[in-house]
């Protein structure tokens, strides 16, 4: 092979390489810089090198303790939800109807529909005054009074794993039923065979045949709910009760303009979300046995 014709898939990637480094690893290498530095905007006098002592601030803040109790709250919530309605749309849409495929476009929808969208939609729906939960409930009689969703904190931090939820639900759906629909039909004929009802074939054989669609949607729903701001912004705006770490890293970053403490404190929510991408890397790879 010529040096030429080896050298023309580097050659190829070049433009690729070079948009990674000036929009990816050279944003990462600056704010690792800044988190190193005291780097107050109205104090611009006072900037310096000062190593980690933003991350140890930060670490002992209890406002960034509350931020992250936030996050984990919403995390946790929509990881439940996204796979539990998740999988029982999968398990819908695997059946073979003549509505399947508009079924299947419906189901992207909300992951289709931007953050900011179904943040807005979301808040009409939970108005005290005018939004349709208390109009139904009021319908049937089950409240005295329009109940306040968006004022009290649990129940705001909820709704806002709602909507997360229900933007990464689509994906976990998509990805469940490729899934299920690669798992050869054989073994599900051996097992009737054997005399095992559905309950026991979907335990024996669905699941665990899942676990792989099952990391890579634990983490993705993980990263994007980590990453949540648009929806809590949208429904809550920048109350100190309902902050998660990327309201607080806005925050502090761009209404306090201490790009310091802003920087240190998205490193500590990379290295989170990297744990998530690690586990990632490992499912995607994972090799499934069909016993």
């Amino acid at each position: 092979m010529r040096f030429k014709d080896r050298s023309l898939p580097y050659f190829m990637l070049l433009p690729m390489i070079a948009i990674m480094l000036g929009l990816v690893y050279y944003p990462i290498a600056m704010t690792f810089t800044y988190s190193t530095r005291n780097m107050i905007l109205t104090k611009p006098k006072e900037a310096g090198f000062i190593g980690f002592k933003n991350y140890f601030k930060l670490l002992q803040d209890p406002d960034v303790g509350k931020a992250f109790f936030n996050s984990l709250y919403i995390l946790v919530l929509v990881i439940v939800l996204t796979i539990i309605i998740g999988l029982l749309f999968a398990l819908l849409l695997k059946r073979d109807t003549k509505i399947k495929g508009a079924l299947t476009a419906i189901a992207i929808i909300p992951w289709a529909l931007p953050p900011i969208v179904n943040g807005v939609m979301w808040r009409w729906v939970f108005h005290p005054s005018y939004g349709i939960i208390n109009k139904i409930l009021a319908l049937q009689g089950s409240m005295d009074e329009p109940i306040m969703w968006l004022t009290e904190k649990w129940l705001v931090l909820s709704i806002v794993a709602l909507v997360a939820a229900w933007r990464s639900i689509p994906l976990a759906c998509v990805t469940f039923l490729a899934t299920l629909q690669s798992i050869p039909d054989h073994l599900y004929e051996s097992a009737c065979i054997d005399g095992c009802n559905k309950f026991a074939e979907f335990r024996r054989i669905t699941l665990p045949l899942l676990r792989p669609a099952m990391g890579i949607i634990l983490t993705t729903t993980s990263i994007s709910a980590i990453n949540v701001f648009d929806e809590i912004v949208t429904l809550s705006g920048f109350g100190n009760a309902t902050k998660t770490v990327m309201v607080e890293t806005y925050m502090r970053s761009f209404k306090f303009l201490n790009f310091g403490e802003g920087s240190a404190l998205i490193y500590l929510a990379m290295i989170a979300t990297s744990i998530f991408g690690i586990f990632y890397a490992r499912s995607v790879y994972k090799e499934v046995e069909y016993l």
